[in-house]
């Protein structure tokens, strides 16, 4: 492969150039290990470890190299291991708060394009969906809403109403994973060399996807399980994947759990779809509780608006006045 394929263009020389000088080689970190990182160069890809002065002066850990991130690397020389030697400034970065801590964790960086993978059936949830919305929106970069597994359900009309109601600008598209002429839509998201990431959580066919854009099984996959229609986990890291057709692929394993990291931004949007339908109530100041032609209810029971969702709304809006104009 070249760096060309891994989205290395003008721009990206323009940062490197600080380190041209010095015989480091620019490279795109394309897998993360627990003890190491496989880089691609120009010529090969190679494995690589940090250097001390790196990891003594970021000032948090989701500074460190991630998957989707150029580095300035120094090759091996004699006994010596490879070793990435600086991080070139990202243009996007998709950050989570790590589980368990109040660190910011890396997920991914430099991604053009974040596929936002949902299944229909037993996985179907929208405000997780909408977790997943804010996080690409603080990133940087485009998020587009994957609904998958549209073979096997009877009812897509309803979803996929729901999920177009989150946003006017966010593109939708409604596949199945195992169609190739299903999926061939989504290759407009790869032209010039982009990188798209695949979100999602457990057993929604991202791998599946994944490998039906690449066109070749490189992801292992497993069967949706008959009882609940859920499928089942079987990416377990991060991996950049060139594609042959142009640009590349970022898998990664289903997140079992998402906290924010910049929450401020989150919660400025995360009750979008409910102020939305709040405009159709009867009474401009409606706080949607015993109200008559109250929308936003009426919704909830419909189930078009998830009852956890609506509760978070109820309990956000103690102490103020509600965001809304209704008629």
């Amino acid at each position: 492969m070249s760096l060309e394929e891994l989205g290395w263009n003008g721009q990206w020389r323009e940062k490197f150039e600080a380190f041209a000088a010095t015989g480091f080689v620019p490279a795109r970190v394309v897998g993360e290990h627990r003890s190491h990182y496989r880089v691609a160069t120009e010529a090969a890809e190679i494995s690589a470890g940090t250097t001390g002065r790196l990891r003594n002066t970021v000032a948090q850990r989701s500074d460190l190299p991630g998957v989707g991130d150029f580095v300035a690397v120094a090759l091996s020389g004699g006994d010596s291991p490879s070793t990435i030697e600086a991080v070139l400034p990202r243009t996007s970065a998709l950050i989570r708060k790590a589980s368990g801590t109040p660190d910011p964790q890396l997920l991914a960086a430099n991604i053009d394009v974040v596929f936002i993978v949902t299944a229909l059936g037993g996985d179907y949830n929208l405000p997780r969906m909408m977790r997943y919305l804010a996080l690409v929106q603080q990133s940087g970069a485009s998020p587009v809403i994957v609904v998958n597994k549209s073979d096997l359900e009877n009812d897509v009309v309803g979803p996929a109403g729901q999920i177009e109601g989150i946003g006017s600008q966010i593109p939708v598209h409604v596949i199945s994973a195992r169609d190739r002429e299903c999926t061939h839509v989504l290759e407009q998201y790869f032209t010039g060399n982009r990188t798209v990431a695949l979100f999602g959580s457990s057993g929604v066919g991202k791998s599946t996807l994944t490998n039906q854009l690449l066109g070749r099984d490189a992801q292992a996959t497993q069967e949706v399980r008959g009882y609940d229609g859920r499928g089942r986990h079987t990416t377990t890291h991060r991996q950049l994947f060139v594609r042959t057709r142009g640009g590349a692929i970022v898998d990664t394993p289903g997140l079992r759990g998402l906290e924010l990291w910049n929450t401020a931004n989150a919660d400025a949007n995360r009750f979008d779809d409910i102020e939305r339908l709040a405009l159709q109530c009867r009474f401009s100041n409606c706080h949607h509780k015993s109200e008559p032609d109250c929308a936003v209810r009426s919704a909830v029971e419909r189930g078009e608006v998830d009852s956890a969702h609506f509760a978070e709304f109820i309990n956000s809006a103690n102490g103020r006045e509600p965001n809304m104009t209704g008629r």
